[in-house]
């Protein structure tokens, strides 16, 4: 049999499975995965040193503190985890804190001398006499008068209705009849209350939601009606019967809804496929058909529709210039050809009659009788030939600048159409990373910031950094540090809700917009992400490397420009640097 392992080679052991099977090292799973390696049995291990730490610091002045301390030390002493509870237990019972009466019996005084709305004197002694009467034990007591003195704060009129309830009590006349009252008032207060809240719901939202199906929208205000009337459990009862009635037919409208919607979004997805096929050649709509089948493919969202309509209208705005200059070098172009053609037309005109001229001068020559005659026939010809060189030249010299123009505005069109090209492409994004680029970034805050304030909601921002970056470009080079960017965005853009937003603030920083959510919960979000990153290792030349952040949030004041946010969120941020980098500080 071969011998035992060594400590030494389990815990290599142990690292070498943790790292197999990526498993976090936590020590909870080294010291389980050691004890299987071993063969042995884990045992709990006792926090003696913390646990005596702790007991020093116990107060001693109180006889029944002296008493517990005195527990506690001999529990932790003799490591008896059943010693710690028992007396952790008798803490327990022993700090339990009695029913205020005297603070009770000032606030019911208070409330008997004060005038109330729709509540009298008599009617308060009468609510407070069945409430004694009818209450025989003190904690009970205790409850049915708080109770009494909320609602008469509240200026409400207290009717304390007694009902009976069977209480089993261990004597020899068996049974006995404990009263046990309520706050009529309260409670038809918060049931009108509820009615008027249920009665709205009806009248404006669900109404509303089915605008498109009259007979139910009306039968959502007729429910409305009946709710505000309903005063006895017969007509609670009966309007209960017709709501689940109209629940049934809600159901199958919402699921027509649904229907409609998926169908909507497939034919939208075949057309704008059929629409790709037909522009295989204008590369300046691929980005935008890439957009649309993006939104076909994913449940709709007002934020991703929001988003798509703003590159939409930047991109339909770059096309109406190159349509402008299509149009002006399609002009061009015909005013060339239609110059060209006159001047044709002109030449043509202009050749006819020099060679009518020359024919006649021909004739001139062969009957010339003298060498004087000549020299005039002569002088003609080199007239008519010099006025013909220039009207050519003319032609040729305006057709050139025609040419010209045409091609300054080819070249326009060209520069417009790669314009186009990448505009379709990367309107608002960082085409390092594919987060949001400053303009992007200013768009969206803006228009976060409106949503939050319309519907009162919180909006949190993150800023975070590359933890030690210089030191990764310093090391690897630039073309690494970039690919950890992409990565960083990569794994933050997976582990952000679908309603958050990534930016790239600048070089190493992104900003992080965090609608509808709390300065605590905002903590969290960027603490998952930075578990989440620890967990997907960045590669490179299949070495693992540990990519971290520090990274700080802010919430949003009510009357607060979004810079200051920012600015707070970022000096939060160095706080996290200096208190050790990898963690979320809030402002």
């Amino acid at each position: 049999m071969a011998d035992k392992l060594q400590p030494a080679e389990i815990a290599r052991e142990v690292l070498r499975r943790l790292a197999l099977k990526r498993t976090q090292p936590t020590p909870e799973n080294y010291i389980g995965l050691y004890h299987e390696i071993a063969g042995t049995t884990a045992t709990e291990i006792f926090p003696e040193k913390s646990l005596k730490s702790l007991a020093a610091a116990l107060p001693r002045s109180a006889p029944e503190q002296q008493r517990f301390a005195r527990q506690f030390d001999a529990a932790v002493a003799g490591k008896n985890w059943d010693g710690l509870k028992s007396s952790l237990l008798t803490l327990a019972g022993a700090g339990a804190e009695p029913p205020q009466w005297g603070a009770l019996f000032r606030e019911m005084l208070q409330q008997l001398d004060r005038s109330h709305a729709g509540l009298t004197s008599s009617q308060k002694h009468e609510a407070l006499e069945r409430v004694l009467k009818t209450s025989a034990a003190p904690d009970l007591l205790f409850a049915r008068l708080q109770s009494l003195m909320r609602s008469w704060a509240q200026g409400e009129v207290a009717e304390v209705m007694p009902t009976m309830v069977d209480e089993m009590t261990p004597g020899a006349e068996g049974t006995a009849k404990a009263q046990v009252t309520t706050d009529a008032g309260v409670v038809a207060t918060v049931n009108t209350q509820l009615q008027e809240l249920l009665a709205q719901l009806l009248e404006h939202n669900i109404a509303a939601l089915v605008g498109d199906a009259p007979s139910l929208a009306e039968g959502a205000r007729k429910l409305a009606a009946d709710i505000r009337i309903a005063r006895t459990p017969e007509e609670v009862a009966r309007f209960a019967a017709q709501l689940k009635k109209y629940t049934y037919r809600l159901n199958f409208v919402a699921e027509d809804h649904a229907e409609l919607n998926t169908a909507l979004l497939h034919v939208l997805h075949l057309l704008v496929e059929n629409i790709s096929e037909l522009a295989l050649d204008d590369k300046y709509l691929q980005g935008q058909i890439a957009i649309l089948v993006d939104l076909t493919q994913q449940p709709l969202d007002l934020r991703r529709l929001d988003d798509v309509e703003r590159r939409l209208k930047e991109v339909i705005y770059k096309q109406g210039t190159l349509k402008k200059y299509l149009h002006d070098a399609q002009d061009r172009l015909k005013a060339m050809l239609a110059t060209f053609v006159d001047r044709l037309a002109d030449f043509s005109e202009t050749t006819s009659a020099y060679h009518d001229k020359i024919e006649r001068c021909a004739e001139r020559i062969s009957k010339a009788s003298d060498i004087g005659q000549l020299s005039d026939v002569l002088g003609e010809v080199m007239q008519e030939t010099r006025t013909i060189q220039l009207s050519t030249q003319r032609s040729r010299d305006e057709l050139r600048e025609l040419r010209r123009r045409v091609e300054e505005g080819e070249k326009e069109v060209q520069r417009l159409r790669h314009e186009l090209e990448q505009t379709s492409d990367m309107i608002r994004t960082d085409a390092l990373t594919g987060a949001l680029n400053r303009k992007g970034m200013e768009d969206a805050l803006e228009r976060e910031v409106a949503r939050a304030v319309r519907h009162e909601a919180p909006l949190c921002l993150g800023l975070l950094d590359i933890d030690n970056f210089k030191k990764l470009n310093d090391t690897y080079g630039h073309q690494v540090g970039d690919r950890a960017l992409v990565h960083l965005a990569s794994v933050v853009k997976d582990t952000l809700r679908p309603q958050d937003t990534l930016a790239r603030y600048g070089g190493e920083e992104f900003l992080i917009l965090l609608p509808d959510t709390s300065l605590d919960d905002s903590v969290q979000i960027l603490t998952r992400v930075q578990r989440e990153l620890t967990r997907k290792f960045f590669l490179h030349e299949n070495q693992k490397m540990l990519i971290t952040f520090s990274a700080g949030t802010a919430e949003l004041g009510p009357k607060e420009a979004p810079a200051e946010a920012v600015k707070r969120a970022d000096a939060a941020m160095y706080l996290a640097k200096r208190a050790g980098k990898n963690r979320v500080v809030a402002a």
